[in-house]
């Protein structure tokens, strides 16, 4: 499933300022209450989400999930507490189920992994992935253009080659002179023409761990100074690894090259586009559809702009930042500090992706 072009073309018209924040309040919830005003088209003092102790809560008010994969559904290596069960039971319920991910994988790759971490690949309609889009407006946009790709070290699953053959006629190149784009799939490596085992790699230090951009700086500065767009296909700026641990994602390095004058195209969530593309997929009305994410800037942010209602699972990328432990839910005041500092409310907060 992919985007259409009057999707992809409101995407990149857009691409160095994301949009104002379009809020959804729920007046009947019993809920808390935010005092902050940074929108002046936004009564703030009307934001309200509501704590809830699992889907189960919920899950009468819905048909359709849309859901976030990382920090959500899984680590990256296994299901996460309680979300294969909440899959299973959802799909039984007759409930529609659609993945969206920030992830530089296709969109089948992505449906494929599925069992491998826990979940029946059958029970979701289909994925939409930043990957599979930003694939799409390469072949459409750059064809017979030269690439410097910034992606995962081999071996990896899937292998990045693979997302290259589906960008169409593109070359890479190994110099930043060389090249027309930039293009960030992952933050390992920038690596050269050709199958796994015959491309070179040229290691671009432990930016992955510490967040490092010392050799980063070096070849983004020269690419801004030509004046070099780049495309990002995995634009989150950090991830959970299965020990825990924060690692720094494609998107940093995004946000890094705008710091540095350049001017990028980023695909996937927090475009409001990608969420309208999952309603689209499951054929159902947009208040009968609910996201579940955990991130504020990328899934709350991106529902609220479509207009979705959204579920907040604290257990992800923000759980240290609200002094949370995995799979207890923080308190109603930390919460609401949290949401009030970003500026991003969603209509519920719940600890795991569970029934």
């Amino acid at each position: 499933f992919a985007l259409t072009k009057t999707q992809i073309r409101s995407i990149t018209n857009r691409y160095i300022d994301l949009p104002p924040l379009v809020q959804h309040s729920h007046p009947a919830h019993q809920s808390i209450m935010s005092s902050k005003n940074h929108h002046p088209n936004h009564d703030h003092n009307n934001h309200h989400f509501e704590t809830i102790d699992s889907l189960s809560d919920i899950v009468d008010k819905y048909d359709g999930f849309i859901l976030d994969q990382f920090g959500v559904m899984h680590n990256g290596a296994h299901a996460l507490q309680g979300a294969a069960d909440c899959v299973s039971a959802l799909a039984a319920a007759g409930k529609k189920l659609i993945i969206l991910s920030n992830s530089s994988s296709a969109s089948e790759a992505t449906i494929a992994k599925l069992p491998k971490l826990g979940f029946e690949a059958v029970d979701f309609v289909d994925a939409v992935t930043s990957g599979e889009e930003a694939s799409r407006f390469i072949k459409e946009t750059y064809q017979n253009k030269k690439a410097l790709f910034f992606t995962w070290k081999t071996p990896k699953t899937p292998s990045p080659f693979s997302f290259v053959e589906k960008c169409g006629d593109i070359a890479l190149v190994e110099d930043v002179e060389e090249a027309d784009f930039l293009l960030f799939h992952g933050v390992d490596v920038i690596r050269g023409p050709g199958p796994d085992g015959v491309a070179t790699e040229t290691d671009m230090g432990d930016f992955f761990t510490t967040g490092d951009f010392t050799k980063l700086d070096i070849i983004l500065k020269k690419a801004a100074e030509k004046k070099l767009v780049a495309l990002c296909a995995n634009p989150d700026f950090i991830s959970i690894q299965p020990d825990g641990s924060q690692a720094n994602m494609p998107g940093k390095i995004e946000a890094r090259y705008k710091e540095l004058g350049g001017s990028t195209i980023a695909f996937g969530k927090p475009h409001k586009e990608h969420f309208q593309a999952c309603v689209e997929r499951l054929g159902l009305p947009k208040e009968r559809v609910v996201h579940v994410g955990d991130s504020l800037h990328h899934d709350v942010k991106g529902a609220n702009d479509a207009g979705i209602d959204s579920v907040f699972v604290t257990s992800g990328v923000h759980c240290d930042e609200v002094g949370g432990k995995f799979g207890i839910l923080p308190s109603t005041e930390k919460l609401n500090a949290l949401f009030d500092e970003h500026d991003e409310f969603p209509t519920y907060a719940t600890s795991l992706f569970k029934l």
